[in-house]
């Protein structure tokens, strides 16, 4: 979905003078590895890379006190490593351990095992993953359940996973929630079609009317060229995606600049997963879940109908249930604005899940 912005991003940034630019790089990435420096006693911050699949996985778990709630991130993109983020969301890190995980096919993980190594990529198959990190997770922090936390993408594997397995999760949370509906709203794609005849892309427009009317029939390439526009077309959104997205992956003291490239070449080389996923239905799925369930989305989100998201949960049966809107975001609501996600993660989740009170540890 990134890929292009990413890769026109990382291009426009190696064309500015070199020397100047390195170093203002290299000035923020000391600032944010100091930041990042966990010093406390019972605080965990290890990465490294697990056999998962057949195939060895990138994983990062962090966190100030290992007596914490344990949250198991599943990143969007497809293959959009959250792990950039860390600096942003450092402050998750004092109520929460962190895992972060890159899927096959994705930064790291797809840099340890190249595109030959990194063997089948589907939804399947990372589903399967899914259920082997969790299960990794609970073994290595000695904990029964964690929180399943599914970003953009991610959070199509988790509804499935927190549906089938109320056994591993303690919550379900998304953000950036992808809801499938059979293709059956086509509210965001017609808000695409408007933004592109204000503002007279008449080559963008020509192509996204051309697309099939039934989104299920859409190729891949079609699918990410549609992702891509709805990005691009919308100006909060694409802010966010410079400056959030690629600032957090410029300033990152956890990848070198070689890893620009595998992080672009993730996305699109994870374009695959979504293969046959347009037919998938939420609804027919199963609105039960044995877990409770949050929804946490941007107000003004193009790419993942805040809409939609709402009807979705509003049909949702869960022990306890919750829906905010992140005011003033688009896309990546959690990582615009991380306080803000934060301050909903202790007021709706924290305290179901470790039966403290509201506000006990602070925000």
């Amino acid at each position: 979905m990134i890929a292009t912005i990413a890769a026109t991003s990382a291009a426009a940034l190696l064309a500015a003078p070199a020397a100047g630019l390195l170093a203002h790089r290299a000035l923020g990435r000391a600032r944010n590895a100091s930041l990042m420096k966990i010093t406390s006693r019972n605080g965990i911050d290890e990465e490294g890379f697990v056999r998962i699949g057949g195939i060895e996985q990138w994983i990062s778990i962090r966190g100030e006190d290992l007596a914490n709630p344990v949250v198991l991130e599943l990143h969007g993109g497809p293959g959009a490593s959250t792990a950039i983020f860390g600096p942003r969301t450092r402050s998750w890190e004092r109520h929460f351990t962190i895992v972060r995980w890159d899927m096959r096919g994705t930064l790291k993980t797809l840099g340890r095992n190249g595109p030959e190594g990194s063997g089948e990529l589907s939804f399947d198959r990372v589903h399967a993953d899914a259920i082997e990190v969790t299960d990794h997770i609970r073994a290595r922090l000695g904990v029964d359940k964690v929180v399943l936390l599914g970003h953009s993408y991610g959070s199509t594997f988790g509804l499935r996973l927190a549906r089938a397995f109320p056994e591993r999760y303690s919550a379900y949370v998304g953000t950036d929630q992808n809801i499938h509906d059979a293709c059956r709203d086509d509210s965001v794609h017609q808000g695409l079609l408007t933004r592109l005849r204000a503002s007279g892309k008449r080559k963008e427009l020509a192509a996204v009317e051309a697309l099939h009317p039934d989104g299920q029939r859409w190729t891949t390439r079609e699918r990410a060229m549609h992702a891509k526009l709805l990005a691009t077309s919308d100006p909060l959104t694409l802010d966010t995606m410079k400056r959030t997205v690629m600032g957090s992956l410029w300033f990152s003291p956890l990848h070198s600049l070689r890893e620009l490239g595998p992080f672009v070449k993730g996305m699109s080389f994870s374009e695959q997963v979504t293969e046959g996923t347009a037919a998938f239905d939420d609804w027919a799925d199963g609105t039960q879940f044995q877990v409770p369930f949050f929804v946490f989305q941007g107000e003004k989100d193009v790419l993942t109908s805040p809409a939609l998201a709402r009807r979705f949960f509003d049909d949702v049966q869960a022990p306890v249930k919750a829906f905010a809107l992140i005011e003033d975001c688009s896309h990546f609501a959690a990582f615009r604005r991380p306080e803000r996600f934060l301050e909903l993660l202790l007021t709706h989740v924290r305290p179901l899940v470790t039966g403290e009170p509201v506000g006990a540890t602070g925000a």
